[in-house]
């Protein structure tokens, strides 16, 4: 029987040593770029290498995070800085962003890539679709239950790893932005400032803690967990001490080497394991995850999220045991020094034995090598992981050899029974050491003076590429929630309307109107935030309309409504949202022969963005230029968490609709609960507007811009409308006052980290 495999986390190198103590059959760590936790010790070059050979003497793996957003100007950094990896034997890497996705691919064929959390992977659908495209594992989403887990299983032949301990996101991974936005600091580049963390007050209640999860402990649904076929048991913690993450591995792998051996029978966990979780630095309180509860106000903390402590007396015990004990394989050895003979050394660990022949081994013309000096080299085991318990020495009396060859014929031996260890072991790489050591990228680093460019300079951006776009070329889109808004942008020329799937399923007349429409407009679907099991009857009726003749294309948001699109051969317009993340040209690349339109994500600036468009081509993506942007998509739901929910007693058909946050600063963050789905979007405060940038934008090759109406009345949707309308017009320049007071830039000025 295949066992689980039981993969901890590591911030640092003593992290990482005392998770392979405690046995661990794989660890996960961060290099020194493009990690999720930026903020980590991480590890130095020469530290993941030797953090590899180490894990794989002890038959253990090793993953690598690469499981943040690369910008085009970082793109050309990845295949030099992975390749040492790759030849040293990484198992793995760990992946949010389809672009390195895809190059890592092509540039390391044989390296496993496994898709992160980030990634939003709700169902099979989206397994699939990354599948096809070459991933060997993903890690869902955290809210996905054990049924909907097991049925990616079913669906889709490929491994699947979850989270079973540690902190939770109160948002679906890769798909938060309060902390960028309201911070800019980006959790998409492992710098999340967690304001989920901090106090909020809603539905009229005092100020609480609605946004802060329960840390997970499922330690107690290893056999449930395991008998689901799950691959990968994943223990979160990077930011964690290597007490943490040796103490929280050494019970989990107790529990599960206790399943198997007893297959289940009797499986229960002590209570005195159970408070050492708990003491080892976890939140107050602990919950389960999302396994059996799609959401509810007993995830929550409340009243407080921060940490409880630690017993330093057990985290000093967990030290003494996996920190501080002597984990090295006991091996023997034995010499056989001769006159004008090769020195001989061989080092033998159970079955396997590893030879050397050193130098020729000379006459003594003064002092000879006595049998002791000869063994004080040869027992120097050093940083190895080997312990010499005894060597048999065979040597002549009147001899010497050089201390240094003494030492080089010890290093050698380790060298090459630990080669033999791994290859025993089933984790020797030979085949990767013949990998061309030239960066394919060498040419276009050459060709921008050593480094890529985030954008062109000045001159550049006067050629005649850039004065070639006139501002009146540009196609204004919207898309709406309401009727309201829909009336709106019925009222004015808008060539192009996305219509929310919600508002065609809660509204009759919504399909009416678009059956009696006049004028030249083309509508398309904007598909849900989220895609889950429990929405297999919308889809069904999604596709009736999508193969209908009302709608030209549709907007989707996820890899499972793309997925979906292909399984019934979908021909018309697809366009991606701003949250199916292009920031360089391979991640459009992915997209780009399957999808028509692609949006520019919220969290690059305006250098970053023009890199980006002279990189991918004119006209090539399209740019959100007003809304409040989506800032967290989640499956609890804040008016449920404080009291209310809309669908209780099992009303299938509640009414979606608006409550607030209001934070420490008096701000009010409006929270669209979203019924059909399950689900909330916060929005930011204030919208964002880009109507003083239209110009510039044009310029740089963004032809198609759209507005998105979420809060707004049918009022303010049209004088939105209107004053784009005449911005365009009057190719951008100043007309009147913008209809709303506040508006926010984003970070198209200042970008993220």
């Amino acid at each position: 029987m295949k066992k689980v495999e039981l993969l901890a986390p590591a911030g640092n190198y003593e992290c990482f040593l005392g998770a392979v103590h405690a046995g661990a059959d794989a660890v996960y760590l961060g290099g020194n770029k493009f990690g999720a936790r930026a903020y980590a010790d991480n590890f130095s070059e020469e530290e993941v290498i030797n953090a590899i050979r180490h894990a794989h003497i002890y038959g253990r793996k090793v993953y690598l995070t690469l499981n943040t957003l690369v910008k085009e100007s970082e793109f050309a950094e990845i295949y030099d800085y992975l390749q040492p990896f790759y030849q040293a034997g990484l198992d793995g890497i760990i992946i949010q962003d389809m672009g390195a996705f895809r190059s890592v691919g092509e540039w390391f064929p044989r390296l496993e890539r496994h898709i992160s959390t980030q990634m939003t992977i709700t169902g099979a659908y989206g397994a699939e679709y990354i599948k096809r495209l070459g991933a060997t594992r993903i890690v869902p989403a955290r809210e996905l239950s054990l049924a909907e887990i097991k049925n990616i299983k079913k669906e889709v032949d490929i491994e699947i790893e979850i989270f079973v301990h540690g902190a939770v996101c109160y948002c679906y991974s890769g798909q938060c932005l309060f902390s960028s936005i309201i911070g800019g600091r980006s959790g998409n580049r492992g710098r999340c400032a967690q304001p989920c963390r901090l106090p909020y007050s809603a539905e009229g209640k005092k100020e609480k803690y609605p946004l802060s999860l329960k840390d997970m402990c499922t330690i107690a649904l290893i056999p449930e967990l395991i008998e689901a076929g799950i691959d990968s048991f994943k223990i979160e913690g990077r930011m964690k001490s290597p007490e943490y993450v040796a103490g929280v591995t050494a019970l989990y792998r107790k529990y599960i080497d206790k399943y198997y051996d007893s297959r289940g029978a009797g499986y229960s966990v002590k209570k005195e394991d159970m408070e050492a979780l708990r003491s080892l630095y976890i939140r107050s309180e602990i919950s389960e995850g999302y396994y059996h509860k799609h959401n509810g106000k007993d995830m929550i903390t409340l009243d407080n999220p921060s940490y409880g402590g630690r017993d330093e007396s057990l985290s000093q015990r967990v030290r003494e045991e996996y920190l501080q004990g002597d984990y090295r394989l006991d091996v023997t050895g034995k010499t056989r020094l001769y006159k004008n003979s090769p020195a001989y050394f061989a080092l033998t660990y159970k079955n396997m034995t590893a030879a050397i022949y050193g130098n020729i081994v000379e006459e003594a013309l003064k002092q000879p090598m006595s049998e002791e000096s000869v063994r004080k080299q040869l027992a120097k085991s050093g940083n190895t992981a080997f312990h010499l318990e005894n060597i048999e020495i065979d040597m002549e009396s009147d001899i010497f050899i050089p201390v240094k060859a003494l030492n080089d014929l010890r290093r050698m031996a380790c060298e090459a029974l630990a080669e033999k260890i791994i290859t025993f072991n089933g984790l020797s790489y030979p085949e990767r050491k013949e990998t061309a050591a030239e960066n394919p990228n060498n040419e276009k680093l050459k060709a921008a003076g050593e480094e890529i460019k985030p954008c062109r300079d000045k001159k550049a951006e006067k050629s005649d590429r850039t004065v070639s776009k006139p501002i009146n070329e540009i196609k204004l889109h919207v898309s709406v929630q309401t009727e309201e808004q829909l009336s709106a942008a019925l009222e004015n020329s808008i060539s192009r309307i996305y219509i929310s799937s919600d508002l065609l399923e809660a509204s009759g007349s919504t399909e009416c109107t678009l059956r009696n429409n006049k004028k030249d407009i083309k509508f398309y679907l904007a598909m849900p935030h989220i895609i889950r099991d429990y929405d297999k009857m919308f889809l069904d009726k999604m596709k009736k309309l999508l193969e209908g003749e009302q709608f030209s294309g549709v907007l989707i948001r996820n890899q499972e409504e793309l997925q979906w699109l292909r399984s019934f051969f979908y021909s018309k317009d697809i366009v991606t949202d701003a949250n199916l993340y292009m920031w360089n040209k391979e991640a459009y690349e992915v997209y780009k022969d399957e999808c028509a339109e692609r949006y520019l994500p919220h969290e690059l600036n305006f250098k970053e963005i023009a890199g980006l468009m002279e990189a991918v081509g004119s006209d090539s993506l399209s740019q959100i230029v007003y809304g409040r942007i989506p800032m967290m998509v989640t499956a609890n739901c804040v008016s449920k968490t404080m009291g209310f929910c809309r669908k209780t007693g099992g009303n299938k058909n509640a009414v979606s609709g608006t409550t607030f946050l209001t934070d420490r600063y008096r701000k009010n963050f409006p929270v669209y609960l979203n019924c059909r789905h399950c689900y909330n979007i916060i929005y930011n405060s204030v919208p964002l507007s880009l109507h003083q940038n239209l110009l510039k934008m044009r310029k740089l090759g963004v032809s198609t811009f759209r507005l998105d109406f979420t809060t707004e009345k049918e009022k303010d949707a049209g004088e939105i409308i209107s004053f784009y309308e005449s911005r365009i017009r009057n190719s951008g320049k100043e007309e009147g006052k913008p209809p709303f007071a506040e508006y926010t830039n984003a970070h198209l000025n200042r970008g993220v980290e």
